[in-house]
């Protein structure tokens, strides 16, 4: 096995359990929103809010790279 191969494996399999957390993720959104709708909201915000905290982060080590 090459390389390459070795990675694609890992990858598919890293994609594999993303999926199944991504569906659990978008479960537990729709839970919150039906039953607290500005409570789930607030707390988004801030995961969002996290979130690109580490896009900005990712962008300073990606840009290094041109």
């Amino acid at each position: 096995m090459t390389e390459k191969s070795q990675y694609d494996e890992v990858i598919d399999q890293i994609e594999a359990v993303r999926t199944k957390n991504n569906k659990n993720w978008m479960d537990i959104l729709r839970l919150a929103f039906r039953h607290s709708p500005d409570e789930a909201a607030a707390i988004l915000a801030e995961i969002y809010k996290e979130d690109r905290a580490v896009s900005d982060l990712t962008r300073q080590l990606t840009d290094r790279q041109s």
